[in-house]
């Protein structure tokens, strides 16, 4: 992270943003047809007519989505590094979308019990990194979107396999090509040595996503 020569430096800096109880923004989402430009209305059939496997997958992907949300918050929050907070905001609104996104397909009786949980743990896992500078900050994104573009290809690979829910599945596709952009960008902007804590720590991102997707499915 630049150190700062003056208090005047400082004063210049963007105020942090993303604060812990900062309401979620929720964004309009329209679905096009690629040859106009007319909306057209969402052709998934309702979340309670699909099979329970899907359910449960879907209620884990609204639970990344509203974590990865939280994630970019925390950065906000305490960087003043000019390259992670451009990062942050820039993918903080991609997220913010495919929340809204995963706010229409499923509704709040459908969702985890434990998104009060996924607030405070997404924030710090954005937040602490980012306290260690730029390359923790990046390494961390990295870590998670590279779980989060296994997590999405598992599901499409089983919708293939059923040959159902065509629409669900492309939005499923669009998410995760977001995801995997936002990886290979931080993979661009993080150095490859990485000490062995920072190691430690991305390992432990990486387990602790496992652990998030097992418990957003059953509670």
């Amino acid at each position: 992270m630049p150190r700062m020569t003056s208090a005047a430096a400082d004063a210049s800096k963007p105020p942090p943003r993303g604060g812990l109880g900062e309401p979620i923004v929720e964004i309009p989402v329209s679905l096009t047809m690629p040859d106009a430009g007319a909306e057209v209305s969402p052709t998934w059939p309702p979340f309670a007519a699909m099979p329970l496997w899907l359910q449960q997958e879907l209620r884990s992907d609204h639970a990344g989505e509203y974590g990865a949300v939280m994630i970019y918050r925390g950065m906000l929050a305490v960087s003043r590094d000019a390259s992670v907070r451009q990062f942050a905001e820039q993918h903080l609104l991609t997220e913010q979308k495919h929340l809204a996104l995963m706010d229409t397909i499923i509704p709040a009786s459908g969702r985890t019990r434990l998104l009060p949980v996924w607030r405070v743990m997404g924030w710090l896992t954005g937040a602490l990194p980012a306290l260690f500078g730029r390359q923790a900050a990046f390494a961390t994104i990295e870590a998670v979107e590279t779980f989060v573009d296994h997590h999405y290809q598992q599901q499409i690979t089983r919708l293939d396999a059923e040959g159902d829910y065509g629409s669900l599945r492309q939005s499923l596709v669009e998410c995760q090509a977001d995801e995997v952009s936002h990886r290979n960008e931080a993979t661009q902007l993080a150095s490859p040595d990485r000490s062995l804590l920072l190691r430690l720590w991305c390992a432990i991102v990486g387990s602790g996503s496992v652990a998030a997707v097992v418990a957003a499915k059953r509670i």
